[in-house]
């Protein structure tokens, strides 16, 4: 929300059509206009008791919009989240009103953007308190679990009491320099950093960092460190090309092309710039200005963890070793990076809650951690330490059978904890180290009789025995474009050109080969078997997805069915097959239920009331559970949609339920119980963060249930957690 100081007297309504009608937003009466945008317009205002305010009313021609209403949903969320030393401070919001508003505390200064623009560009001691402030402020804000994602000069109000970041929802249908081929706003082409062109879905707090140093480059020169007037070769200068540091003071450089590089690991936290911000040595000391305070000193326990590996930032000298993430299995062209899917679109990112966790993250061999019974159940919750060592991402990924949790993490090949107590019974290293799982879907998995285990580093699948780990059988999938589970037995090898290998999970040997289907390809199948295999691949153009029913003991095709739309599976139950119906701009706008035995004559669509981004869904008993970007949870059975519940929480995993409740891992470590009926949301447990500098976890399990009465849950410190299901309320 820009809250910005009104420097032209109140416009009129041929300037902003709404501002002249409109009095009142709730109980505030609207004085001027400070400004338009495309999701709404901004208004000073003040309460009964006297304070200025900002006040942000939605375009009328929004309000009726559900999908724009849920962004602004969002964006009061977060910046209810980040209120503090550096933001506008919410006073007042009302996101189900006629016209949906949010009030902050107005704040007197000009935009960077305007003071470069009147100005000139800023002198070394207004650039380095500038960007102390910058670094201090994303450091509040990713603590607060939020990702900016469009932080540039017209985000950045000049205060008196310093820089404060403002406007947390980037979705625009009218002020944006750059769309999608589908219209959807991705944000402002000179300040986002390559993976929000290349890897949108993948995007993190150090796409902040990459902004705040394009920022400072701004600050310190009057243009972007990449600069054209089509913002479409700006995209492609900041995904292939070095950025423009001339004009930079000589001892600043160094910093921000950390800030500035292509690789998310390499860039340094805000606390490690805060701390080479404090080292730089400014040419002109005396230039400073009322409006930029002297940077204030953080408290002992936030540098503690912030800046704790700053010794490349202070110097300016060699970067520190690359802490890599997980990369895209696909290669970005130059044109891809211009037209992206709805994944970009989305206005912020949640990261993570304050606090930390217990575990140490240590290894395998930690003892649990116990607490007190749950009320009414005999299960005491405990917590054990299973991540790496601090590498990138500590978050495990588990599955459940039986009494047994088999789960891997970075280091730590596959290992078998005891659901009800979490004590490590064996546990496998990972060679050299490495993350045996790069996504949810890694998890071991029990079935056959064997548990399968995707080596580290990929190119292998190994069986092993449950009771100890042994190797039973193994097989190089170097070859292969993914490994599929389906059913309780059948193991499917895919090439990027439809051959599929079927292979028997309890031998590895191969049961039949068949092409079937093609690129985008997925399978599915029940989870208990006894039934197909079910294929679902898309058309080119979108426009429908082609249904192969397949026989899992000789590969033969049992009938096909042609359906409209862009359709994935989310599961198969009870005969009962059912999609997502994604519409043109990827955001999924109906679950499809499809009758398997009839040979896919019966199709059903259930419409959602308001499209859901990045959806990802379990099926439980008959009822399809959904959760999506920006905190959406919701449940659609039979002919309808259930319910829809907004929990503010911007990452979510896959929901996992027992009947009785639904249960999702958020990316801060917490693990949230809602009511399967109402959707009401019965309770969840802490924070339970990573120590080091990179918290954002780049894979976020989803809950595994192991009993009637408890379920679990990982974390990014590293740790694999439980908790009884009897009373969420007193987690």
């Amino acid at each position: 929300m820009p809250p910005r100081r009104s420097t032209e007297p109140v416009e009129t309504a041929r300037s902003f059509p709404e501002a002249e009608p409109l009095r009142y937003a709730g109980q505030y009466r609207l004085e001027a206009c400070l400004g338009n945008g495309g999701m709404g317009v901004v208004h000073r205002a003040a309460s009964d008791s006297g304070l200025r305010l900002a006040v942000k009313v939605i375009h009328a021609e929004h309000a009726s919009d559900p999908e724009f209403r849920a962004r602004f949903r969002q964006e009061v969320t977060a910046a209810r989240r980040v209120s503090g030393a550096f933001t506008a401070s919410v006073v007042d919001a009302d996101p189900e009103a006629e016209r949906p508003w949010m009030a902050t505390l107005f704040i007197d200064g000009p935009t960077l953007a305007e003071q470069v623009k009147r100005n000139g560009p800023l002198g070394s001691e207004q650039l380095r308190r500038l960007g102390a402030g910058l670094a201090e402020a994303l450091r509040d804000i990713h603590r607060a679990g939020v990702v900016h994602r469009d932080l540039k000069p017209g985000n950045v109000l000049l205060a008196e009491d310093g820089p404060k970041v403002i406007d947390f929802g980037i979705s625009r249908p009218a002020d944006s320099e750059l769309r999608t081929e589908t219209g959807k706003l991705i944000g402002t082409p000179p300040f986002m950093a390559p993976e929000q062109f290349q890897r949108p879905r993948e995007v993190g707090p150090a796409a902040d960092v990459f902004a705040m140093g394009a920022v400072l480059v701004h600050a310190a020169t009057g243009r972007g460190p990449f600069d054209s007037d089509s913002p479409y070769i700006v995209a492609y200068q900041v995904v292939h090309n070095e950025p423009d540091l001339a004009g930079v003071p000589a001892g600043l450089a160094p910093l921000l092309r950390r800030c500035l590089a292509k690789d998310p690991a390499e860039r340094p936290t805000p606390g490690e710039v805060m701390v080479a911000l404090r080292a730089f040595s400014p040419t002109a000391a005396h230039d400073t200005q009322a409006y930029i305070p002297a940077q204030r000193e953080p408290d002992a326990a936030g540098d503690a963890g912030d800046a704790g590996d700053a010794g490349g930032a202070e110097s300016g000298g060699p970067e520190p070793a690359a802490r890599r993430r997980r990369r895209s299995r696909w290669a970005a062209a130059a044109a891809a990076a211009f037209a992206l899917g709805a994944a970009g679109a989305v206005a912020l990112a949640t990261l993570h809650g304050d606090g930390g966790g217990d575990a140490s993250g240590g290894g395998a061999a930690g003892r649990p951690s116990a607490g007190q019974p749950a009320p009414g159940k005999g299960l005491r919750p405990w917590s054990v330490p299973l991540g790496g060592d601090g590498e990138g991402n500590r978050t495990p990924v588990c599955s459940g059978s039986g009494d047994a949790l088999y789960c891997a993490s970075p280091g730590v090949k596959a290992a078998r904890l005891s659901a009800a107590d979490g004590r490590v019974l064996w546990s496998l290293k990972a060679n050299g180290g490495a993350a045996a799982q790069t996504d949810e879907d890694g998890a071991p998995v029990r079935m056959g009789g064997l548990l399968l285990v995707a080596a580290p580093g990929g190119g292998r699948l190994e069986a092993l025995a449950p009771e100890s780990g042994a190797v039973r059988w193994q097989l190089e999938t170097a070859s292969y474009a993914t490994v599929e589970y389906a059913g309780d037995d059948t193991v499917l090898l895919v090439t990027a050109d439809g051959l599929v290998r079927a292979l028997d999970a309890a031998t590895g040997r191969e049961r039949w080969a068949r092409r079937h289907g093609g690129v985008g390809t997925q399978w599915t199948a029940a989870p208990a078997g006894g039934g197909p295999l079910v294929a679902a691949t898309p058309a080119v153009d979108g426009a429908s997805t082609l249904i192969t029913a397949v026989d899992p003991v000789n590969g033969d095709t049992l009938w096909q069915r042609r359906a409209p739309g862009a359709l994935s599976p989310a599961g198969l139950a009870d005969s009962t097959l059912f999609l997502l119906a994604a519409d043109k701009d990827g955001f999924t706008d109906a679950v499809v239920r499809l009758d398997v035995p009839s040979e896919g004559r019966d199709i059903e669509r259930i419409p959602l009331t308001a499209p859901l981004d990045q959806a990802q869904a379990a099926v439980v008993d008959g009822t399809v559970y959904l959760s999506g970007a920006g905190g959406s949870l919701l449940a659609v059975r039979g002919e309808q949609q259930l319910w829809r519940r907004e929990l503010g929480v911007t990452h979510l995993s896959r929901p996992a339920g027992d009947g009785n409740g639904v249960y999702v891992s958020a990316g801060d470590g917490r693990l949230l119980a809602v009511d399967a009926g109402s959707g009401v949301l019965l309770g969840q447990t802490r924070p339970r963060m990573a120590d080091g500098p990179h918290t954002f976890p780049s894979v976020l399990p989803a809950p595994v249930t192991t009993g009637p009465d408890r379920i679990a849950g990982t974390a990014p410190d590293g740790s694999v957690f439980a908790q009884g299901t009897g009373d969420p309320g007193g987690w």
